[in-house]
């Protein structure tokens, strides 16, 4: 039934078939990507005033003054952000140091919490703007702290968290 003449004949058809369908690939990616994407530019526009529209200047409001207009319902809710690691109960710590009556009370406050010093060396007291400060970037605030709190970005956001804390022991 099969011979060397019928062997030869299928493998020879099969060998026919793949070459056939390696041309037809090589022949779509050429008339896709004829000329290929490598090399110089064949031509470069050239624009008088590649500038643009001039950027918007963003006038930063100064912390105190978005202070003075927190909310301390707003920052009520920003509170559920910090309660993984905090309390608000004097002397109960988390992770982090007990929170309650942390506006204007010094840094390293409790005793019987270990921390880790590089927030003392940055300041002493724990004032709205520096509360401010440490909550946008901790990490950038006080290089070597223990807090893994990537930080709060709305100005006020953090001006809303910080009076509802001075609502809570201050």
């Amino acid at each position: 039934m099969f011979d060397t003449m019928t062997m030869t004949k299928t493998i020879g058809a099969l060998c026919g078939t793949w070459l056939v369908f390696l041309l037809g690939a090589w022949l779509a990616e050429e008339i896709y990507h004829g000329g290929g994407h490598a090399g110089e530019q064949a031509y470069v526009i050239e624009v008088a005033d590649a500038g643009g529209e001039p950027e918007e200047v963003v006038e930063e409001v100064p912390f105190d003054v978005v202070f003075a207009s927190a909310s301390a319902s707003d920052g009520e809710g920003l509170w559920r952000a910090c309660r993984s690691c905090h309390a608000l109960e004097s002397g109960v710590h988390g992770t982090g140091p007990a929170l309650y009556g942390v506006v204007n009370r010094p840094v390293q406050f409790y005793d019987d919490f270990n921390y880790s010093g590089a927030l003392i060396e940055v300041n002493d007291v724990w004032a709205p703007e520096a509360l401010n400060a440490f909550l946008e970037n901790p990490r950038g605030y006080a290089p070597g702290t223990s807090m893994s709190y990537n930080g709060m970005r709305s100005i006020e956001d953090r001006a809303d968290l910080i009076a509802y804390l001075a609502t809570n022991g201050g």
